[in-house]
């Protein structure tokens, strides 16, 4: 059950087990979230949003979300909020050439290695909104974010893309929605005003 309120969304912030969660979790509540840090699908299911964070790799966070891929899949598909980052928004996804294990599934598709001669990409890169409307990455728009990746997300279906990103000449998915789902590949944690104005947006959609 839920413990948040139309006013402070309650959200869980899935920690599996690699890396310091501090930004962003102090981040969420900067935008008027309270946030429970936890390693139980059951806690993280029962709040009021989900909240994939950008830290380790597939394969190793693939393992803390093992046997859980389809209650996670039916939950968001069914319209729980969730906003996956970096990391976060690939496990939306089914499979990723980073490495074996596999995501949540909700968004049919591919994660792929960037193509670029520099990888990982580090650093900050503008965004392109191909959805202006949409509520959480839509005032995106020729904003700069920052990045700290070597994979992209690939859907299947070009369609769920709210906006871009290029970096050598490879466009790739810099954010995207389905349902109440929304991923971003950078960290809004590390991207100033912008980032942390996108958090604010989606935990206002959550008490919406």
């Amino acid at each position: 059950m839920s413990t948040g309120s139309s006013d402070t969304p309650h959200v869980a912030l899935f920690d599996y087990g690699a890396g310091n969660l501090h930004s962003l979790a102090k981040g969420l509540e900067a935008g008027g979230g309270r946030v429970t840090i936890t390693t139980d699908w059951d806690e993280a299911l029962g709040l009021d949003a989900l909240v994939l964070p950008g830290v380790g790799s597939f394969g190793a966070a693939s393992q803390a979300l093992a046997g859980h891929e389809a209650r996670v899949r039916e939950a968001l598909a069914g319209g729980y909020p969730a906003l996956g980052i970096c990391l976060g928004m690939q496990l939306l996804l089914s499979e990723s050439e980073e490495g074996e294990g596999g995501g949540v599934g909700l968004v049919p598709g591919r994660v792929r290695r960037l193509r670029a001669r520099t990888v990982p990409q580090m650093g900050w890169n503008d965004v392109v909104a191909r959805d202006m409307g949409d509520p959480v990455s839509g005032s995106l728009d020729g904003e700069s974010v920052y990045y700290a990746n070597s994979f992209v997300c690939e859907p299947d279906d070009p369609g769920v893309v709210t906006a871009t990103s290029t970096v050598e000449g490879d466009t790739f998915a810099a954010a995207l929605r389905t349902a109440r789902s929304w991923g971003v590949q950078f960290h809004p944690e590390k991207s100033s005003t912008p980032g942390l104005a996108l958090l604010r947006r989606f935990l206002h959609e959550v008490a919406s």
